[in-house]
């Protein structure tokens, strides 16, 4: 039994262990706090600035922690370590949940409130977010002339040149499908994936065998399902998107000359694995 002298002894070293600091790592040194919390630079004095740039910092923290899982599930599906990539693509759609709600959050924003600041926010817009692009780039949405909006910063610019040159998860596996002995057009094997994906019959028909012989091909069947929740949460996600976007601004131009909803609503039709729809339809 723990005598009220060594009950103060443990006190004291329990307390020592939270409050000796001067030479190790605290919590606000190793997620470098003061950092990411002086980040938040408002331009006007409106107190609903701080919310909006919050929203788009969490979801720049958000797209970054998809990117980290995308690539790296990319490189296992490549070397046919298909159970790795699962956990991860599986994490990208939790992750996509909150990047959808961080809209609720800003949809708290009235017309009244956001034109108070809005001027201030200049020719910045939503639509020069790099990592969102590199997503769309990672899914098989390739668009050159997004990587021309970056030529001024010549590090940024190789960064996405790169993405848009590699092969998208997409095109990883359509490989897979290949190396499982699943029938694709060599055309579709052999294409520039720097151009985006076009609906194929060959790719089509080989998903449709992987669905009508799950227990043969389970692994492929899993990978499929995970894709379609990542697009399926994607989608949501610009839904979200665009509808706050309307509610704050209406059908106004965005900030930088973007399109707003107009915009916003176009891309809803966009499909990253459109076999894997359409197939849907046909089982």
């Amino acid at each position: 039994m723990m005598t009220n002298k060594n009950k103060h002894e443990a006190f004291k070293n329990e307390k020592s262990i939270h409050t000796d600091f001067k030479e190790k790592m605290t919590y606000s040194d190793y997620l470098g706090l003061d950092t990411l919390l002086a980040s938040h630079h408002p331009l006007s004095d409106h107190h609903d600035e701080m919310l909006f740039i919050s929203v788009h910092h969490v979801s720049e923290i958000w797209m970054k922690q998809i990117l980290h899982e995308m690539n790296s599930a990319i490189h296992d599906i490549q070397a046919d370590n298909l159970r790795e990539a699962f956990k991860k693509l599986a994490r990208v759609s939790q992750i996509q949940m909150q990047l959808k709600n961080v809209w609720d959050v800003l949809a708290t924003l009235t017309p009244s409130e956001y034109i108070e600041f809005r001027d201030k926010l200049g020719n910045a817009s939503g639509f020069q977010s790099y990592q969102n692009r590199l997503i769309e780039f990672a899914l098989g949405y390739k668009t050159d002339y997004v990587i021309k909006i970056y030529e001024k910063n010549p590090e940024l610019h190789e960064k996405l040149k790169a993405a848009y040159e590699a092969p998208s998860i997409y095109d990883v596996a359509i490989q897979a499908l290949a190396r499982a002995g699943l029938s694709i057009d060599q055309e579709v094997l052999d294409r520039d994936v720097s151009e985006t994906h076009q609906k194929n019959e060959s790719v089509k028909e080989a998903w449709k065998t992987v669905y009508k012989n799950v227990d043969q091909y389970w692994e492929l069947y899993e990978l499929a399902e995970e894709l379609v929740d990542i697009e399926d949460q994607f989608q949501q996600w610009r839904f979200r998107h665009m509808k706050t976007v309307e509610r704050i601004i209406g059908f106004k131009m965005g900030t930088g000359g973007s399109g707003g909803v107009s915009y916003l609503k176009k891309v809803l039709d966009q499909y990253f694995f459109p076999e894997l729809w359409q197939l849907r339809t046909e089982i």
